[in-house]
């Protein structure tokens, strides 16, 4: 394991981001690393060599075997957030970048090797979540008409699909690994809650039931387990994410069921905003934080 310096002036919070994978049946944690600076959000490459982490607006991508990072050439796209999404044969990546014009969130797809963006989404705030498993569509949360709602686009732009009309935040949107479904999160029934819906946004169920705020669904490759992240009720509220909170990973069966506790840290926003299962279904990668003394 080492430990990373800081590779510019620091932005954000005062944090040590430590990146670690955990062992979905035994529990048992691994460090990769620890930054001396803020890192979020690890992607799991599929051939299983690499996380690709995004940290102070650019994309990164960590070794496992050296446990060295190398920052992924992303042109004009230097303030992406922790919403990046890797295509479904990792030739590509989709970014939220937050656009010189107006500091808002658009969403841009560009060569994982590194490349010049293309943008996708021109309207804004767009937030990316899901890369359908057939590389066509893109899936994400969007504020149009002051509500937050899911929204698809094909990956070449156009028009945008609305799949979610309720008040309050619709958020997190990915796909199964067989397209048919996409599962999201939302508060319209007063805690942030999982729910799944079809592809085309018909039959949205909730999944989880249970006295917490849920966010971030994650489909393991194999289709069979969701990981999500939980906050305590009455820490946050149903709407909100941030930091720097004690929380949960959970893991539950993607036909519902009993959710079971995986890992209790101190994160949060950052933690597991991305998919970033191993693609042998067995691990799950995550970052935690310390604050700095």
């Amino acid at each position: 394991m080492k430990r990373l310096q800081e590779p510019r002036k620091e932005a954000g919070r005062n944090v040590m981001s430590i990146l670690e994978t955990v062992d979905v049946q035994s529990g048992e944690r691994s460090v990769a690393a620890e930054f001396d600076y803020l890192i979020e959000a690890p992607n799991w490459t599929r051939d299983g060599k690499y996380l690709i982490y995004n940290s102070l607006g650019h994309l990164y991508k960590f070794d496992l075997s050296t446990c060295e990072s190398a920052m992924i050439e992303s042109g004009f796209a230097n303030q992406c957030n922790n919403d990046h999404v890797l295509s479904p044969d990792n030739s590509q990546v989709a970014v939220s970048h937050h656009t010189y014009e107006d500091g808002q969130s658009r969403i841009y797809i560009f060569a994982l090797q590194g490349g010049s963006p293309v943008l996708v989404t021109p309207m804004a705030p767009s937030y990316l979540h899901g890369w359908s498993p057939d590389g066509t569509t893109l899936a994400y949360c969007a504020e149009r008409d002051e509500e937050y709602d899911i929204y698809t686009i094909s990956v070449h732009g156009g028009i945008e699909t609305q799949l979610t009309h309720t008040a309050g935040l619709n958020d997190g949107p990915e796909y199964s690994p067989d397209g048919k479904h996409i599962w999201f999160n939302s508060v319209r029934t007063g805690l942030m809650q999982v729910w799944r819906m079809n592809a085309d946004g018909s039959e949205q169920i909730q999944m989880t039931h249970d006295e917490n705020n849920s966010w971030f669904p994650h489909i393991s490759p194999d289709g069979d387990k969701v990981a999500y992240i939980t906050y305590r009720k009455g820490d946050v509220a149903p709407g909100d994410h941030p930091p720097n909170k004690e929380v949960e990973i959970r893991i539950m069966p993607s036909a519902g069921g009993e959710f079971r506790t995986l890992v209790k840290l101190f994160g949060g926003q950052g933690t597991i905003n991305v998919n970033s299962w191993s693609p042998d279904s067995g691990k799950l990668a995550f970052v935690s934080y310390r604050i700095k003394e």
